[in-house]
């Protein structure tokens, strides 16, 4: 049911992945339904609702991934961070979150899935402190652009990269940015069968 949905949302994009990498995506989709119903991880119900409002909507950010080793803060159920990592093997993921019940889930999914580029923590993001230089934060639901850059400056160095996942363009956000952030760049994503504007907003230390 899953893996032809999968199968025909990828051809409306340039995406390409191998049959192992859509193998991973729709376990991802089963584990997440599975839980769900116990652990409440997110209001969308229907696994087919969640191939493209989670899947794909995560997925179109991975063509402007370029560095090798990022954080998703808040990742929740691992939106995109899991998503990504399964897309992208040789870059590495942590994954940050402070409820231990979506932590869990994402070690049951790590663990399931093989995703050795993936590390969960679960941790408040003002209090989390890297271990290796990190090339950029990315978020999706997280928080605004300016609680973004304030929780996450401590994250990246001034080569790093701030990376959100919006729905319409966040002009008052971009206009309320703190001093020593830049605006680098707007890139707009188009996600199969999802009727809604997504910007991906790049910001990088001033």
């Amino acid at each position: 049911m899953l893996q032809p949905l999968l199968t025909s949302l990828l051809a409306q994009t340039d995406i390409v992945l191998s049959d192992k990498q859509q193998q991973q995506l729709v376990a991802y989709v089963e584990l997440l339904d599975k839980w769900n119903k116990a652990y409440n991880l997110t209001s969308v119900r229907d696994p087919k609702e969640m191939m493209v409002k989670h899947i794909m909507d995560s997925l179109v950010v991975a063509p402007h991934l370029t560095g090798k080793h990022y954080i998703d803060v808040g990742t929740g159920p691992g939106l995109p961070g899991i998503v990504l990592a399964i897309a992208l093997p040789d870059t590495q993921f942590v994954l940050l979150d402070s409820l231990g019940k979506r932590v869990r889930f994402l070690m049951q999914v790590k663990h399931a899935l093989g995703l050795d580029n993936v590390t969960p923590v679960q941790s408040r993001v003002e209090e989390y402190q890297p271990s290796v230089k990190l090339d950029g934060v990315l978020s999706r639901a997280f928080a605004s652009l300016q609680d973004m850059v304030q929780w996450c400056s401590h994250l990246i160095d001034d080569s790093g990269r701030f990376i959100a996942l919006k729905g319409q363009f966040p002009d008052e956000e971009l206009e309320n940015l703190p001093a020593g952030t830049k605006f680098e760049q707007d890139i707009s994503l188009d996600v199969p069968k999802l009727d809604a504007e997504r910007h991906l907003i790049i910001l990088s230390k001033d």
